[in-house]
Protein backbone atom coordinates (compact mmCIF):
# COMPACT_ATOMS: atom_id res chain seq x y z
CA UNK A 1 0.00 0.00 0.00
CA UNK A 2 1.03 3.17 -1.28
CA UNK A 3 2.09 5.83 2.04
CA UNK A 4 -0.09 9.33 1.32
CA UNK A 5 2.31 12.35 0.73
CA UNK A 6 3.15 14.54 4.55
CA UNK A 7 0.08 16.99 3.11
CA UNK A 8 -1.56 14.07 2.11
CA UNK A 9 -1.97 11.97 5.10
CA UNK A 10 -2.78 15.55 6.78
CA UNK A 11 -5.74 15.98 5.13
CA UNK A 12 -6.74 12.09 5.55
CA UNK A 13 -6.83 12.81 9.16
CA UNK A 14 -8.45 16.21 9.22
CA UNK A 15 -11.12 14.47 6.80
CA UNK A 16 -11.87 11.31 9.00
CA UNK A 17 -12.10 13.92 11.99
CA UNK A 18 -14.67 15.96 10.73
CA UNK A 19 -17.05 13.21 9.62
CA UNK A 20 -16.41 12.19 13.38
CA UNK A 21 -18.93 14.49 14.57
CA UNK A 22 -22.81 14.63 13.91
CA UNK A 23 -23.90 17.82 12.90
CA UNK A 24 -20.79 17.31 10.41
CA UNK A 25 -22.25 14.36 9.01
CA UNK A 26 -25.56 15.91 8.97
CA UNK A 27 -23.76 18.66 6.93
CA UNK A 28 -22.32 16.53 4.52
CA UNK A 29 -25.41 14.37 4.04
CA UNK A 30 -27.62 17.43 3.16
CA UNK A 31 -24.78 18.70 0.68
CA UNK A 32 -25.04 15.27 -0.78
CA UNK A 33 -28.71 16.71 -2.46
CA UNK A 34 -27.68 20.27 -3.41
CA UNK A 35 -24.91 23.59 -2.59
CA UNK A 36 -26.88 24.88 1.02
CA UNK A 37 -26.74 28.44 2.35
CA UNK A 38 -26.14 28.66 5.87
CA UNK A 39 -29.89 29.81 7.27
CA UNK A 40 -31.11 26.47 5.57
CA UNK A 41 -28.17 24.39 7.16
CA UNK A 42 -29.13 25.65 10.38
CA UNK A 43 -32.71 25.25 10.38
CA UNK A 44 -32.76 21.70 8.78
CA UNK A 45 -30.07 20.63 11.77
CA UNK A 46 -31.51 22.74 14.94
CA UNK A 47 -28.34 24.83 15.36
CA UNK A 48 -27.25 28.33 15.90
CA UNK A 49 -25.80 30.00 13.04
CA UNK A 50 -22.62 30.28 15.65
CA UNK A 51 -22.50 26.46 16.13
CA UNK A 52 -22.58 25.98 12.77
CA UNK A 53 -20.09 28.28 11.78
CA UNK A 54 -17.76 26.28 14.21
CA UNK A 55 -18.74 22.93 12.00
CA UNK A 56 -18.39 24.82 8.59
CA UNK A 57 -14.98 25.87 9.60
CA UNK A 58 -13.65 22.13 10.51
CA UNK A 59 -15.22 20.84 7.15
CA UNK A 60 -13.80 24.08 5.26
CA UNK A 61 -9.87 23.21 6.89
CA UNK A 62 -10.50 19.60 5.97
CA UNK A 63 -11.30 20.55 2.62
CA UNK A 64 -14.43 18.41 2.61
CA UNK A 65 -16.83 21.57 1.75
CA UNK A 66 -16.47 24.61 -0.74
CA UNK A 67 -17.87 28.14 0.32
CA UNK A 68 -19.06 30.51 -2.68
CA UNK A 69 -20.58 33.94 -1.60
CA UNK A 70 -23.43 35.43 -3.86
CA UNK A 71 -24.14 38.69 -2.52
CA UNK A 72 -24.56 38.72 1.28
CA UNK A 73 -25.02 34.89 1.72
CA UNK A 74 -22.62 32.10 1.86
CA UNK A 75 -23.65 28.76 0.32
CA UNK A 76 -21.91 25.72 0.87
CA UNK A 77 -21.36 22.27 -1.53
CA UNK A 78 -18.95 18.75 -1.23
CA UNK A 79 -15.66 19.55 -2.40
CA UNK A 80 -16.14 15.58 -4.50
CA UNK A 81 -12.42 15.37 -4.80
CA UNK A 82 -11.53 15.38 -1.20
CA UNK A 83 -13.95 12.90 -0.93
CA UNK A 84 -12.87 10.64 -3.49
CA UNK A 85 -9.27 10.96 -1.64
CA UNK A 86 -10.52 9.43 1.65
CA UNK A 87 -12.74 6.87 -0.66
CA UNK A 88 -9.36 5.48 -2.25
CA UNK A 89 -7.24 5.44 1.18
CA UNK A 90 -10.33 3.04 2.18
CA UNK A 91 -10.66 1.42 -0.17
CA UNK A 92 -6.67 -0.20 0.08
CA UNK A 93 -7.92 -1.28 3.12
CA UNK A 94 -11.01 -3.10 1.21
CA UNK A 95 -8.15 -5.35 -0.93
CA UNK A 96 -6.66 -6.67 2.49
CA UNK A 97 -7.63 -10.23 2.41
CA UNK A 98 -5.54 -12.10 4.50
CA UNK A 99 -3.61 -10.01 7.05
CA UNK A 100 0.12 -12.38 8.39
CA UNK A 101 -0.32 -13.07 12.29
CA UNK A 102 2.77 -11.61 14.08
CA UNK A 103 5.84 -13.50 14.59
CA UNK A 104 7.16 -14.79 17.65
CA UNK A 105 8.55 -12.65 19.95
CA UNK A 106 12.01 -13.58 21.16
CA UNK A 107 12.76 -10.03 23.20
CA UNK A 108 11.81 -11.28 26.81
CA UNK A 109 12.29 -14.98 26.35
Amino acid sequence: MPTPSATNADLIIAGFHALSDPIRMGVVEMLQKQEQCVCDLCNALGVSQSKLSFHLKTLKEANLVNARQQGRWIYYSLNVAQFRVLTAYLADYGSLENISPARCCDQFS
